[in-house]
């Protein structure tokens, strides 16, 4: 029984993975002078940089854009994830007892 407990976490564990790779967020800064994008496993994938809305003479404050648009990316990305391994826990508690975790 336990084998098979720890079994079917393995293969929740994978899809969850699977599942975090497939999905993306985006998230911006600067009014969308920086874009940055990455995967819900917070694997960053692009960055975009539009130069209309930038000042060439500011290096520091392109830096500070790319910094919060990281940031911000990367959050929505940790709370999918906090939302998807809830799921997962719920779905393997017996009937009734998922909502002990805030299901």
């Amino acid at each position: 029984m336990f084998g098979d407990m720890m079994n079917q976490m393995q293969e929740m564990q994978e899809q969850m993975k699977k599942q975090l790779e497939a999905q993306t967020f985006t998230a911006e800064a600067g009014g969308g002078a920086v874009t940055v994008t990455c995967t819900g496993a917070r694997e960053i994938t692009n960055v975009k940089i539009d130069p209309e809305l930038l000042d060439p003479e500011d290096a520091e404050g392109l830096e500070d854009l790319i910094v919060v648009a990281t940031n911000r990316v990367l959050e929505k990305a940790a709370e999918y994830e906090q939302g998807q391994a809830g799921n997962m826990m719920n779905s393997m508690l017996p009937g009734g007892l998922g909502g002990l975790f805030g299901g």
